[in-house]
């Protein structure tokens, strides 16, 4: 294991996704986040099946800062019940892991 994950969270609208991930990585809750391309998501909700066009923003981040970020990204998102699902990061290039946890960490006032 390497310390990183990536987490995802799904929303409806493209700018609320831009801000999701514009506004963790300013306050470097992850080192980067990437929207995908909208895509059909088909689900149930309130007893029925639901269609939507929806972003998926996955963030890299540490496992020392998911905590930070879930509740973070659970006060910002528009959604009752957002996704939030995280991946293990089982391996990797060491500069990028180590570019991960170095950019997902706060800075010291000073």
């Amino acid at each position: 294991m390497t310390g990183i994950v990536i987490a995802q969270t799904t929303i409806d609208d493209e700018e609320q996704a831009k801000a999701l991930a514009r506004g963790a990585v300013e306050n470097r809750l992850a080192a980067c986040a990437h929207i995908d391309q909208p895509f059909t998501a088909v689900y149930w909700w309130d007893s029925a099946i639901q269609t939507a066009r929806e972003w998926r923003i996955s963030y890299k981040t540490t496992t020392e800062r998911l905590p930070e970020l879930e509740a973070w990204v659970s006060k910002q998102h528009g959604y009752e019940v957002p996704e939030w699902i995280t991946l293990p990061v089982t391996g990797g290039s060491e500069a990028y892991l180590a570019w991960v946890v170095e950019e997902s960490t706060p800075r010291s006032a000073g």
